[in-house]
Order: C-alpha cells, then sequence, then structure tokens
C-alpha cells in the first residue's frame, strides 16, 4: 500500500471533533425521537425527505440518492414503513421496473407531530452549539 499523506494534528482534531459530533447527535436525535414520537430517527429523515416535495413522493432512487443511502437499505425500510402505513409504494407509469414512494396521510401526521420536538433537539444539540460563522462554514 502505498504511502498516503497523513493528517497533521490540527486536521486530525478536526476529523476527530467532526465524527464525534456525528455520532452525538444521531445518538440525541435517535433517542428524542424513541422518546417522544413512533418515528425512528431513519423514518424521520425518509418522511421529512418526502413531505419536502409538493407532491409528497420521490422515486426510490432519487430518495437513496437524497438520504446518500444505499437502494437496497432503503428497499428494506421502505417495506418496513409501508408495513405500519407510513408510506406506500406506487409504479412509475413511464419506467415499469422504477417506482415512487410516497408519504400516506397517517405519515404527515406522525411526521408533524413529531416535527416540533425534533427541531427543538437539533437547536439544543447543534445550532445552539455553534457561532454564527461556524454555522456558516458547515453550511458552506
Amino acid at each position: 500500500m502505498a504511502a498516503g499523506r497523513w493528517l497533521d494534528e490540527r486536521e486530525a482534531r478536526a476529523w476527530r471533533a467532526l465524527q464525534l459530533m456525528q455520532m452525538r447527535l444521531a445518538s440525541g436525535l435517535a433517542r428524542q425521537l424513541a422518546a417522544d414520537a413512533s418515528l425512528s430517527y431513519p423514518d424521520y429523515l425518509v418522511l421529512a425527505a418526502l413531505t419536502e416535495q409538493a407532491e409528497g413522493r420521490l422515486r426510490l432512487f432519487e430518495l437513496a440518492h437524497h438520504l446518500g443511502w444505499e437502494r437496497s437499505r432503503l428497499s428494506h425500510h421502505i417495506g418496513r414503513m409501508a408495513a405500519r402505513g407510513l408510506v406506500v409504494k406506487e409504479p412509475c407509469g413511464s419506467d415499469r421496473r422504477g417506482a415512487f414512494v410516497a408519504v400516506t396521510p397517517e405519515g404527515r401526521v406522525q411526521i408533524e407531530a413529531a416535527a416540533p420536538g425534533h427541531v427543538a433537539a437539533v437547536r439544543r444539540l447543534f445550532v445552539d452549539r455553534l457561532a454564527p460563522d461556524q454555522l456558516d462554514a458547515l453550511a458552506g
């Protein structure tokens, strides 16, 4: 294996801090949703992506790309969410092999109920801990 360019101390510190922040943020948001709503964090991410769309639906491959998930992981998760009545798979008229994933009325009820607590947790665990210039740097 070829020798790579190692991280210097500053870069390594930043990298470790980002990893720790990601882990703490994901687990904190998952705990909040488990305590306050009947949604898992992945459920919330799927429903948020769908409800951001005017029609409340996306092609399966678009949703996978949006979430950064493998299509097989998403397909399994969508199956579980569909069994709970949160989403439905709809055929795509222009592509017989493709499918849309659409939020159901129950899925909308669930995300609307979960959103205020989730946003409060995002603010408490993330936004409020950063200075405006840090938020701008992350947004960039």
